[in-house]
C-alpha cells in the first residue's frame, strides 16, 4: 500500500494561499484600473473646463467669473493630484500583490514537485513489490512442477 504524502497539509495550504493571493491580486488590479479611469475622467474634465474658461476669457468676463473659473480649476487640479497619489499607491500595492502571488506560486510549485517525486517513488516501490511477488509466484510454480515431475 503506497504511503500518503507527508507534506499533503502544506500542499493544500499552498493551494489555498495561492487562491487567496490570486483573488487579492485581481482586486488590486481592478482597483488600480478604476483609479486610472477616475484620474483620466478628472483630467478630461479639467481640459474641457479649461477650454470653456479660455473661450469665456476671449469673449470677456468679469472679475467674479474669472475668480470662479480659476477657483474651480484649482479644485479640479487638487482632485487630480489626490487621485494621482491614489493611483501611485494603488500601483505600489499591485506590485506588492504580484510579488506575493509569485512567491505563493513558487512555494506551490516546490510542494507540487515534492509531491510528484513522492508519487514516482511510491510507484517504483509498488512496481518492485509486484515484480517480487510475480517472481515468487513463478518460482513457487516452477518448484511445484519439479516436485510433481520429480
Amino acid at each position: 500500500m503506497p504511503k500518503s504524502f507527508p507534506l499533503k497539509p502544506l500542499l493544500d495550504l499552498s493551494h489555498t494561499r495561492l487562491d487567496d493571493a490570486t483573488r487579492r491580486l485581481g482586486e488590486l488590479i481592478a482597483n488600480e484600473n478604476e483609479g486610472n479611469r477616475k484620474l483620466e475622467l478628472l483630467q478630461n474634465y479639467r481640459n474641457e473646463y479649461r477650454e470653456r474658461f479660455q473661450d469665456a476669457a476671449r469673449e470677456g468676463m468679469g472679475p467674479e467669473a474669472w475668480r470662479n473659473y480659476t477657483a474651480f480649476l484649482a479644485r479640479i487640479d487638487a482632485a487630480i493630484d489626490a487621485q494621482a497619489s491614489q493611483v501611485d499607491r494603488s500601483r505600489d500595492l499591485t506590485v506588492q500583490g504580484k510579488q506575493m502571488w509569485m512567491n505563493e506560486r513558487n512555494r506551490l510549485k516546490a510542494f507540487d514537485t515534492l509531491h510528484t517525486r513522492h508519487i514516482q517513488r511510491e510507484a517504483h516501490v509498488l512496481a518492485k513489490q509486484e515484480q517480487r511477488q510475480l517472481d515468487e509466484h513463478t518460482a513457487n510454480r516452477h518448484q511445484r512442477k519439479r516436485e510433481d515431475h520429480g
